[in-house]
């Protein structure tokens, strides 16, 4: 395993392609892992080809996109990720990051998108290569375009087709970026709003290459949008606002804008609204700083109070496009608030994601091994090693008071107003917005072993 990149193979039956039949176009694309080897999830039509193939050509620009690139890894550029797709019965949802992590882009295929419901669910790769991408480009709206997503058994087997294997290094900080996105839009709020045709107007007026690198904010004006170098607690921080030009080739098709932030956090998820889909651009505030290392899923990942809890919330899901975190409280007799804390802790394993749109978490499995997003996250290792050393010493639990070893020094972390906070560097840098300390993390497992 190379650092910082996860020795992964794709395994598919076909390589992806658009390709001529007598009934039109038919848009194949190939699945790999998931729940079963190759799932097949769907075979029918989309209802608005050009929208449909604009849609994923976005997503294209986001898996290929590297947005900034630190000066160690120049040499070192990892191959950009094949896309997750999820079914849940009556969508189809297509995620992927930027080759920098610091761009999550997804794509809901809405049931009036499609001309029949998917036949499965579940989540898989599906195969995202450039010859297909210049396939999809020149598809336009008169054209009949099917779309198939895996291929059934009956075709398996006569088709005698070779498996297509492609060997990735997988960049770790990809798969812990789909843990990381969920666990902000699960806290998000609507902040801005504006229609299509105000989107285009903004568009047209963000600044591109070196210029739009500078971190500015997104603010209100009139029915529509402006950029402004002052802060505006009533707009959207945005570093790297380069990262906004993936959208303009929705913007034609665009009903609405919606922009999501969580208070006290400068991520953002701009939601381009569509008749019969949606697209969403979660990024964080500057194009240098990647999810990977954000750490708010950490304190999940941390924490044990949900042992008992989460086999039980996860026997319920089943794939659905929304939660209902009543429903299941009610099944289990317990209260609501339990059960939307166990799938925060449920996203923090990679198990669900959040639609900011419908306000509720969705499932999917995401196809990797994923016991290693907890290993390999450097704080969470810290921590542990710091208690299992007793370097931690609890002087008080209510309210949380402790000194936790460091170098030379000992750390303060006590609570205040509801939140750990800590004396070291890196709480005083980045003030808990980018997850918490090891010092934080390590007096949490400690009084969790403790039953504090």
């Amino acid at each position: 395993m190379a650092a910082g990149a996860l020795a992964y193979a794709y395994q598919y039956l076909y390589e992806s392609q658009l390709t001529e039949t007598s009934a039109g176009s038919q848009l194949r694309l190939a699945t790999c892992g998931g729940a079963q080897p190759n799932p097949y999830f769907f075979d029918g039509q989309f209802q608005r080809p050009r929208r449909a193939a604009d849609l994923l050509l976005c997503l294209y620009q986001v898996v290929q996109s590297r947005f900034y690139i630190p000066p160690a890894m120049l040499a070192r550029i990892l191959r950009e990720a094949d896309p997750v797709v999820t079914s849940d019965g009556e969508r189809l949802r297509f995620e992927a990051f930027s080759s920098c992590c610091s761009t999550y882009g997804r794509v809901d295929f809405l049931p009036e998108a499609l001309s029949c419901a998917p036949h499965n669910r579940g989540t898989t790769n599906v195969d995202f290569n450039p010859p297909m991408r210049a396939a999809i480009a020149r598809i336009r709206d008169s054209d009949e375009v099917g779309l198939r997503v895996g291929a059934d058994a009956v075709e398996i087997e006569r088709s005698g087709e070779a498996i297509v294997e492609r060997k990735v290094n997988l960049p770790v900080r990809w798969l812990k970026g789909f843990v990381e996105v969920q666990a902000y839009a699960s806290r998000m709020q609507p902040r801005l709003e504006t229609t299509g045709a105000e989107l285009r107007r903004f568009l047209q007026s963000v600044p591109r290459g070196r210029s739009g690198r500078a971190p500015g904010w997104v603010i209100p004006a009139g029915r529509g949008l402006r950029l402004s170098r002052r802060e505006d607690r009533n707009g959207v921080r945005l570093g790297g606002t380069e990262r906004l030009g993936i959208l303009e080739p929705l913007a034609r098709h665009a009903r609405a804008l919606r922009v999501y932030v969580a208070d006290n956090d400068e991520v953002s998820d701009w939601e381009v609204t569509l008749d019969e889909a949606r697209f969403h651009l979660v990024m964080t505030p500057d194009a240098s700083r990647g999810f990977s290392g954000e750490g708010q899923a950490l304190q999940h990942l941390a924490g044990g109070d949900w042992q008992d809890m989460l086999p039980r919330v996860k026997a319920e899901l089943n794939w659905q496009g929304r939660i209902d975190a009543e429903a299941i409280a009610g099944k289990l007799r317990i209260d609501v608030e339990t059960v939307r804390a166990t799938l925060a802790v449920l996203g923090s394993r990679g198990l669900v994601g959040y639609d900011t749109d419908v306000g509720a978490f969705f499932h999917r499995v995401l196809p990797f091994d994923l016991s290693l997003t907890e290993k390999l996250q450097p704080r969470l290792k810290n921590a542990r090693r710091l208690v299992e050393s007793d370097g931690v010493r609890l002087v008080q639990r209510e309210p949380v008071e402790a000194y936790v070893q460091g170098t030379g020094v000992e750390h303060r972390v006590r609570a205040e107003d509801g939140e750990l906070r800590c004396t070291c560097r890196w709480f005083s840098k980045h003030q808990g917005k980018r997850g918490p300390c090891k010092h934080i993390l390590a007096v949490q497992i400690a009084l969790d072993a403790k039953g504090g």
